[in-house]
């Protein structure tokens, strides 16, 4: 069974070393281990760092795609070079690497398809109050969209099955924890939480530049996230509102007159239009979404199926 060990890197010629030298040798039902470095337009020595620290694949963009697009272009790399299985890792040393064999083990073993590295970020000291809060939130709202228990949904510490990676897809470009999960989760992947260690932290996050954007760009990613995979609850739920909303200005201008005094509130027959109209097409958008939806998941699997039968022959 080989496992591959994927790093995305943007301009982590310092730390890079640390991580790669820390990785372990030897995994327990592992027979051979390779590591994949994905260079994401780094201005810095990155990619001749890690050939010199001994990295044989190199991945490299010529300009900053974003952490998502290293991620996926780091999960073909790894299906092409036949791996059983593939871990993502960070490259600011966030993670202890020898928490890897924890991650394999329940791969390995065939009791999941994915694994996610739970970080003890209730007891840390590295985690302020507002991102641990953000993190509650955004685990929350994967665990509802998914149907999963995943605890640490942003953790980018992770391993999964070939199969699994087979069949991941990422639409956003800022990150891949979240949809990720939610993507498994929609094709009823099995997904486990593996509590694992940190380290401590040696430079800020290049994800997190300010809390207020992170919480802006969070919040945009929830709810595309919402959109894409739950289209029809999303537009029916928004529908429905602004049809009770405008049906309730309705009956009020409605009392109004049977007491006499209509006139006056003549705004209220406007806004109750223009709100009914809406809330009607909006519900009448749910159902063309629902069958948008229907048919990505028709192309997703079509991709998989391609997918699976040009890697068995790379493999082979």
């Amino acid at each position: 069974m080989k496992l591959v060990i994927q790093i995305p890197c943007y301009n982590e010629a310092v730390l890079l070393p640390t991580v790669l030298k820390s990785l372990p040798t030897a995994v327990a039902g592992i027979d051979e281990i390779d590591v994949v470095v994905i260079d994401d337009g780094s201005t810095d020595e990155t990619s001749t760092v890690a050939q010199a620290c001994g990295v044989r694949h190199v991945v490299h963009f010529s300009k900053n795609r974003g952490l998502a697009r290293a991620f996926l272009a780091g999960i073909d790399a790894g299906i092409r070079l036949g791996a059983d299985i593939i871990v993502n890792i960070d490259a600011d040393n966030q993670y202890n690497p020898q928490d890897i064999e924890k991650l394999v083990q329940p791969i390995c073993t065939g009791a999941c398809d994915i694994t996610i590295g739970e970080r003890p970020i209730r007891t840390s000291r590295e985690f302020s109050f507002a991102k641990k809060m953000l993190q509650r939130l955004g685990s929350l709202v994967v665990r509802m969209v998914s149907r999963t228990t995943v605890p640490d949904a942003p953790s980018g510490f992770r391993a999964f099955s070939r199969d699994a990676a087979l069949q991941m897809n990422i639409f956003s470009s800022y990150t891949y924890t979240l949809e990720s999960i939610i993507q498994a989760g929609q094709k009823n992947m099995a997904i486990e939480a593996v509590p694992i260690r940190t380290n401590k932290t040696l430079r800020k996050s290049r994800l997190v530049k300010s809390m207020i954007g992170y919480v802006v760009k969070s919040i945009m990613t929830i709810v595309r996230i919402f959109v894409v995979y739950k289209p029809f609850a999303f537009f029916l739920t928004l529908g429905t509102t602004l049809f009770i909303a405008g049906a309730g200005l309705g009956v009020r201008y409605l009392v109004y007159c049977f007491l006499g005094s209509g006139r006056g509130h003549i705004q209220s027959v406007i806004l109750a239009s223009i709100l009914l109209v809406a809330g009607f097409q909006t519900v009448l958008v749910a159902f063309l979404a629902d069958l948008l939806a229907v048919n990505r998941k028709l192309l997703e699997d079509i991709q998989y199926r391609i997918r699976r039968q040009e890697s068995t022959k790379e493999k082979i």
